[in-house]
């Protein structure tokens, strides 16, 4: 069985897989088992475009059983130009059938192009003049990849000889270090804060520093265009998908709602990714949704917090010496036959020794022992450790306190006392 992964692992998810197969090129997606598939990307709307292209289509003579679906990037290229993209995919697809006949199951026969290959394939087009490669291996893929893909294009590819690291002479490293920061300040003032959670990402708008506007629907207004411009652009850097909720800064006006969301539609025209776009509700809410293409730059670039877990929050001193002066009477409740050794963090324990030493002093006397409170850094922020120490010599004719008297209820009385109500 022949299987394409579409979705991958994701969290507690599992990947996606599918028995549709689907081969990207440049202007084309070659469907090798879908007889009915085909067609013409929904976002050409070109009636002219689109009859043209289907004419391309058919001249293609596509074999009996797949499908030809033409990309948006090929809505503006030549029957040459398609066709060879088609011949591209049509050879691709023979060797991936060529390695499945020869494999045993379970067998990779097939993963998508180097992140080289697909920046090629995928953005790159004729505004573009030059494209600089680090890396002499990097070089050759990327050279040997245009000129299979356009020929004639070939010389746009070049190496990058400065001994100034790429990155580091176009700014790019700075660029990537903001992409994981939650807060993007715009140019007026204002800022937009991007948080992503297991279920959603909210995405709040605040208008800031801007007040240069003569009243508040207009920095409103201003601050949430250019909002929508920036949203449009950090959903592709960061690969954001799935439920999407934009708090938009309240309007008074439904006109200025209306501008925000052809504002955003407009600057999402570009976007490769599905996108289903809802209207500025009462509350300044605007729900979207986006097809996930890859996991999101914060999932594949970074790790949950060893301190927090991931929640962004520790518990306060005075919250973790409350719950070790509870766990160390817990732990003499079980057994207090000998002296106790108490490791935590330096400021938990500098806080039970001056916020609850009565605590202590009383669990000694009761217990008749010794607590001993050391700092140890190499526990984390919200952890403790119990050891025994010696056992404890108690005093002669100590009593110990295992817990405090249970309540008895009273005896309840042998008749029943009946109040009559008077008529």
């Amino acid at each position: 069985l022949l299987v394409q992964v579409v979705k991958e692992e994701r969290g507690n998810k599992g990947a996606a897989l599918t028995t549709y197969l689907s081969l990207a090129g440049r202007y084309s997606v070659l469907m090798p088992n879908t007889a009915r598939g085909g067609g013409i990307s929904r976002k050409i709307t070109n009636a002219q475009d689109r009859k043209r292209l289907k004419e391309v289509v058919t001249d293609l003579d596509v074999p009996q059983g797949m499908g030809v679906i033409l990309r948006t990037a090929g809505e503006s290229r030549t029957k040459a130009e398609i066709k060879r993209d088609y011949e591209y995919l049509m050879r691709l697809w023979e060797n991936v059938r060529s390695l499945t006949l020869q494999s045993t199951a379970p067998a990779l026969v097939y993963e998508e192009g180097s992140l080289i290959k697909r920046s090629v394939r995928d953005l790159y087009n004729k505004d573009i003049d030059e494209i600089l490669v680090s890396g002499e291996d990097g070089y050759r893929e990327a050279k040997d990849f245009m000129r299979m893909l356009m020929p004639s294009h070939a010389k746009v590819v070049q190496p990058y000889r400065d001994t100034t690291p790429i990155f580091v002479r176009n700014g790019i490293e700075a660029q990537l270090d903001r992409m994981l920061q939650p807060q993007v300040t715009l140019k007026s003032g204002g800022y937009i804060i991007i948080n992503q959670t297991e279920a959603l990402v909210s995405i709040d708008v605040n208008s800031g520093r801007s007040t240069k506007e003569h009243s508040i629907e207009e920095t409103a207004l201003h601050t949430n265009l250019e909002a929508a411009e920036e949203v449009a652009r950090q959903l592709r850097l960061r690969d954001l998908a799935g439920l999407i909720v934009i708090d938009f800064i309240d309007m008074e006006e439904n006109r200025n709602n209306r501008s925000v969301e052809k504002r955003l539609k407009d600057h999402l025209k570009n976007d490769r990714a599905r996108i289903q776009v809802g209207r500025i509700s009462h509350f300044g809410l605007m729900e979207m949704s986006r097809q996930r293409i890859r996991a999101s730059v914060l999932e594949s670039t970074m790790k949950p917090c060893p301190h927090c877990g991931g929640t962004g929050h520790v518990r306060s001193d005075s919250s973790v010496a409350l719950m070790v002066v509870r766990a160390i009477e817990e732990f003499l409740l079980k057994d207090s036959r000998s002296h106790i050794i108490v490791r935590t963090p330096s400021a938990t324990a500098l806080y039970v020794l001056n916020h609850k030493r009565a605590n202590l002093v009383e669990l000694e006397a009761r217990f008749g022992l010794t607590i001993t409170i050391e700092a140890d850094e190499t526990l984390g922020t919200q952890h403790y450790a119990i050891f025994r120490g010696a056992i404890a010599e108690k005093p002669e004719g100590f009593v110990e306190v295992r817990s405090l008297p249970a309540y008895v209820e009273p005896d309840e009385p042998e008749d029943d006392i009946v109040i009559e109500e008077e008529e």
